[in-house]
């Protein structure tokens, strides 16, 4: 059985038991801390552990999202909510990119180093516009549509360039997205904007707002919750 166990200084850590672990450990999977218990351990020991071993922690986890860090370069098959993404060499001396059919080409000069940083962050530039460009076409259409379903109002839906949270809802029901969120499959898309619609009638994570999102997601809100912090914002 997992549990969420917010800590400052780290943020999330999920805390689970293995009967496989033979001492205290933690891991990282997909940007995530794990702190995982022995038989026979107390979760509050692994608490006081993982507040000693702080700093420690906080670098396992910027080395090891520096590790899972995504590379673009020919071998690339990304698939977005609304376009698969595919890069080539061409010759030419300039990048350019295409998007037509659900399909995303960048186009890159043929002696191309894909292993050169300033590489990799224009082609994440290259991606970020077309992601851009998805997210305010089809966001906004999204959020509306859960937002009938439901019965939810707000006001309106921006989608910004966010690297720590999926998400926002002010108190005047301004909705704010990442374009991040196209990377998202469709299900968990959804769950970011019930989310945020819930905000607009609970403002805090309190029990009303997670028995109004269990009501939403059909009994899901837990599960889903678990599942999105496998991915990370670009």
């Amino acid at each position: 059985m997992e549990k969420t166990v917010h800590i400052e200084g780290l943020g999330d850590v999920i805390f689970g038991r293995s009967n496989r672990a033979l001492h205290y450990r933690w891991c990282v999977k997909n940007g995530v801390l794990y702190a995982v218990i022995p038989v026979g351990g107390s979760e509050k020991q692994m608490l006081e552990l993982t507040r000693h071993e702080l700093v420690k922690l906080r670098k396992m986890l910027v080395n090891t999202r520096k590790q899972e860090k995504t590379v673009l370069d020919e071998n690339t098959d990304m698939q977005t909510l609304t376009f698969r993404l595919q890069i080539k060499r061409y010759a030419m001396s300039s990048f350019r990119m295409t998007l037509k059919d659900g399909l995303l080409t960048m186009f890159c000069p043929a002696e191309t180093d894909f292993n050169d940083e300033r590489i990799q962050q224009h082609l994440q530039r290259m991606l970020k516009a077309a992601l851009r460009h998805e997210a305010k076409r089809v966001l906004p259409q999204r959020v509306a549509l859960k937002a009938r379903e439901h019965g939810f109002t707000f006001a309106a839906v921006k989608v910004r360039d966010t690297s720590s949270r999926w998400g926002s809802c002010s108190r005047r029901k301004n909705i704010n997205l990442s374009l991040s969120l196209l990377r998202l499959p469709a299900h968990l898309v959804d769950y970011v904007i019930l989310h945020e619609l819930c905000h607009t009638v609970e403002m805090n994570h309190g029990k009303r707002f997670w028995l109004l999102m269990d009501r939403v997601t059909g009994g899901r809100a837990m599960a889903l919750r678990r599942e999105l912090r496998r991915f990370e914002p670009l």
